[in-house]
């Protein structure tokens, strides 16, 4: 090869190198799902949403895997860390085991864990407040109840949806204290996340005993309590995601949780070089929980609840309204014992 060829090849090379250097490889995200799979209108779909806006507007790969059973869990997540990704994430109190067995096999990968602590120091918690949001929910479902009579139906009987149930009762007992509250729960394993037949049946057994309006906190198997709402003619609240487009005229309004907002942010801090694990904690003050309000049920959640349940909001967030967290007393009482 003449100098020349040489020296311009050499010239190149270096150009490429330095003053036009590679472009960085893309983000790799793993996101794992329950068999609910990101069309379940709730808990996956929102996290799907974030991580879908990350891979649009932050240029990372992500790829997406629904398991069809809990046992798949950890061999999922395996391979996710044995394929070198950058970032996983585990949605759902269900995949702490899952994602603690991994992270300590592999200790430099980053991972999320949504709805559960963690002490690994590669693992980022994200607990969100949800017994504020369903105080909301309930002072709104005793407002707009026509015969003081509310109903709350869970998904598994867990602390996690006690929460829930504990934060809703006494947001509808405040607005009166003859509010009554029936609660049901679905089921005592994962099934009862998917069983829409089951939750159902128990909304129907609470609208023939006086329900008018019925919260539900039990991911997919909500779609039962809607239908059957729907057919009776009574109202639901759904939860995770904005649900009022579900059933319009029917959802009475949803308690919004942020899981998509958790799964953006954390990434966007894994592409900044700033995620670390640890709890963090996400409630009304982060913006994270929340009441919706849209086309799908203006006509039904009158501007008087919504400006009452605003003026709640505000109490909670300045601290002179003190909601009670499920959590802290089950702390109690087991200490006490």
């Amino acid at each position: 090869m003449p100098k020349l060829s040489w020296f311009l090849y050499f010239l190149a090379l270096f150009l490429n190198q330095s003053v036009f250097p590679q472009t960085r490889q893309p983000l790799k995200i793993g996101l794992v799902l329950d068999r609910g799979g990101k069309d379940d209108k709730s808990f996956n779909a929102s996290a799907f949403t974030g991580a879908t806006r990350a891979k649009n507007e932050l240029n990372i790969h992500l790829k997406v895997l629904e398991c069809s059973s809990d046992s798949a869990f950890v061999p999922t997540i395996r391979t996710f860390a044995q394929h070198g990704y950058d970032l996983i994430i585990g949605i759902g109190f269900v995949q702490k085991s899952a994602i603690e067995a991994v992270a300590k096999q592999f200790p430099r990968i980053s991972f999320l864990l949504i709805d559960a602590p963690s002490s690994l120091p590669n693992v980022r918690s994200v607990i969100f407040q949800e017994h504020e949001g369903s105080y909301l929910v309930g002072t709104i479902a005793a407002l707009s109840s026509k015969t003081k009579t509310v109903g709350f139906i869970g998904g598994m009987d867990i602390p996690l949806i006690r929460r829930f149930e504990l934060g809703y009762r006494t947001g509808a007992t405040a607005i009166s204290t003859q509010v009554k509250t029936f609660t049901h729960y679905v089921g005592a394993s994962s099934e009862a996340w998917r069983d829409p037949s089951r939750a159902k049946e128990l909304a129907m057994l609470q609208f023939s005993k006086g329900v008018d309006v019925v919260f539900c906190a039990a991911g997919s198997s909500c779609l039962g309590v809607f239908d059957a709402a729907e057919e009776k003619k009574k109202y639901a609240i759904g939860v995770d995601s904005n649900q009022n487009w579900v059933k319009p005229g029917t959802i009475l309004t949803s308690m919004v949780k942020g899981v998509d907002q958790a799964v953006y942010e954390s990434i966007s801090l894994k592409l900044n070089g700033l995620f670390s694990g640890g709890t963090v904690h996400m409630g009304l003050k982060e913006n994270a929980i929340s009441f919706s309000i849209d086309e799908n049920n203006r006509k039904i959640l009158t501007p008087e609840i919504e400006r009452q349940a605003l003026k709640i909001r505000e109490q909670i967030l300045s601290g002179t309204l003190i909601v009670p967290d499920f959590y802290n007393l089950h702390k109690s009482t087991s200490t006490s014992k």
